[in-house]
């Protein structure tokens, strides 16, 4: 589903860029700031499909539910792609699209990024949930190596969505381009649906952000009590081993019984669990904001990067490359890199390490970090060069330039998209793993929106520097603007940035594999092939611990 998923979604996200200049009429920064929003968007989206997959649907059903929108969302990109009248005339000025073509442009790529946004919040949590969690070594090997193949998935089908269909879009019209996307999409739905007898599936409980939000409350509601010097005094309801996870912090409060009180609300009193739960988040948030100018740094590849592609020389013997297709460069990397990491590299690692994925989560991670600070420095000096044969010699660099920032940028996100999708999976609590898993994307949507900001912020300040008071970004000329500034001021703060990060990943200390909720997954689909007695002794088991809640 994935693999063909991403056809469509990568394309869009490498060519969104060139539709907002060429067809819509936006300027250079209008078309990027609105590109990385469209994108900041989807992956914070994100967050909405783990939640609701959480909580109210299963994962199979949020999926479906998401996948439909974002169909919605590519029909009405393709009308509007389609018909002239539906699009804005040139008009010199940064943004030339209004009224009720604003809000066909507008409604058509946010339904597109609810939609990926949504599928990408439960995906990843659904095809881990399928592995057996009795043995945590061999399990964290087999989820390991899920999230690999995985990736391998969405790299292929990235691969193919900025080859064939930016072509088509760029070469014979972007309402080709769009109709790709939607078979795609409506044809990885079918696929998906195909496993529904086979699928493990979670039963959604109790919404996540509730029990986030109860703990929050109870704690500052209970700011003034003090916490007992024996921490088995304080509430809980499942097995007493839970408190022995528990360290001195001010969340404890939420789980102090008040004397003199004969009831307390799920406002004023929560479990050791619940609060444990609320712990391994607040701890995973610094690892989190730490991947984020990582993040920043990729939407210059989709946006930036992509502009200068369209100043250079695009030959690649008779054929022209379209400047939107050069991010196949990391893509072909990572496909080939993917199996060699997952076949090599980790069972090399296992030998010296120990570690069942060869590498901690974290560590994969900040491999990634560290390419992607090389991978700034190296774009700004591309770009100089590109500047300098163009002004001064009045000649095109060939596009394949760009290749080396992009492919090292590849094997970057290889090592992090992957290690934070496992991290985030494998450290969360079990009634919140989609959540969780979707807050790898939640990095990629503040990335973005923090590219939006960088731009801005960027061209606010050093236009105030500048002979002709243009900032380093602004501007329809790229010829004449400071892009290579911009990559190596990131180049800077993705270095800071590590510092930071290494620094987070000393201090956090992983959790414990605590015992699973097997009534909680249901093998196979729980509404078809469960057997009334099983159903019974579920129905019992959940009447009993409702009552012991209350």
């Amino acid at each position: 589903m994935m693999l063909l998923d991403n056809i469509g979604f990568v394309a869009n996200m490498m060519s969104f860029v060139v539709y907002f200049s060429s067809v819509m009429h936006f300027d250079i920064t209008g078309a990027a700031t609105n590109t990385t929003n469209y994108l900041g968007t989807a992956f914070l989206l994100t967050i909405l499909g783990g939640f609701i997959s959480d909580a109210y649907m299963t994962r199979l059903n949020t999926a479906l539910f998401f996948g439909i929108l974002q169909l919605l969302g590519y029909l009405l990109l393709i009308i509007q792609s389609h018909f002239q009248k539906l699009q804005p005339q040139p008009c010199g000025e940064s943004t030339c699209v209004h009224g009720g073509k604003a809000l066909l442009l507008y409604t058509s790529v946010y339904l597109t990024a609810l939609g990926a946004g949504g599928i990408r919040g439960c995906i990843p949590a659904l095809g881990a949930d399928q592995f057996e969690q009795n043995d945590s070594k061999k399990n964290s090997k087999n989820i390991s190596s899920f999230f690999n193949w995985f990736l391998l998935s969405i790299t292929i089908g990235a691969s193919i969505g900025v080859t064939v269909v930016v072509w088509v879009s760029t070469n014979v019209g972007w309402d080709k381009g769009f109709i790709i996307s939607i078979v795609c999409c409506f044809a990885g739905l079918c696929f998906v649906s195909m496993g529904k007898p086979f699928y493990r599936v979670r039963v959604p409980g109790e919404s996540p952000l509730l029990r986030v939000l109860q703990v929050l409350v109870a704690a500052a509601r209970n700011w003034s009590v003090q916490l007992p010097t024996d921490k088995h005094q304080l509430y809980e309801i499942r097995e007493p081993n839970s408190v022995s996870l528990l360290q001195e912090h001010l969340l404890d409060k939420a789980a102090v019984q008040l004397e003199g009180t004969n009831k307390q609300g799920k406002w004023r009193l929560c479990t050791v669990t619940q609060v444990e739960e609320v712990k391994i988040l607040t701890r995973m948030m610094p690892i989190l904001l730490s991947t984020t100018i990582m993040n920043t740094c990729l939407a210059q590849l989709q946006t930036i990067s992509v502009q200068e592609g369209t100043l250079m020389d695009p030959s690649l013997g008779k054929f022209d490359v379209p400047s939107a297709s050069i991010p196949v460069i990391p893509l072909v990397f990572m496909s080939l890199l993917i199996p060699i990491y997952e076949f090599l590299f980790v069972p090399v690692m296992r030998m010296f390490t120990g570690h069942p994925t060869g590498i901690t989560h974290l560590q994969r991670v900040g491999v990634g970090l560290v390419l992607s600070a090389i991978s700034m420095a190296i774009a700004g000096a591309v770009e100089v060069k590109r500047k300098n044969e163009f002004n001064h010699h009045n000649h095109r660099t060939s596009l394949f330039w760009l290749s080396f920032h992009y492919a090292i940028f590849g094997i970057a996100d290889m090592f992090t998209l992957v290690g934070l999708m496992e991290f985030f999976y494998s450290e969360a609590p079990a009634g919140m793993r989609s959540l969780s898993t979707s807050f790898s994307f939640l990095s990629l949507s503040i990335g973005y929106y923090l590219s939006s900001a960088f731009v801005e912020l960027i061209n606010s300040i050093t236009s105030k520097f500048t002979s002709n008071k243009q900032g380093w970004l602004q501007g329809r000329d790229m010829n004449k603007n400071h892009v290579e500034l911009f990559y190596w001021f990131l180049a800077i703060l993705s270095l800071l940035n590590f510092g930071n990060y290494v620094f987070w990943a000393n201090w956090y200390k992983y959790k414990k594999d605590g015992p699973v909720d097997k009534q909680k997954l249901l093998h196979p689909d729980f509404s078809v092939t469960m057997s009334m007695t099983s159903q019974q002794a579920i129905s019992t088991s959940d009447g009993e611990r409702k009552k012991e809640q209350n």
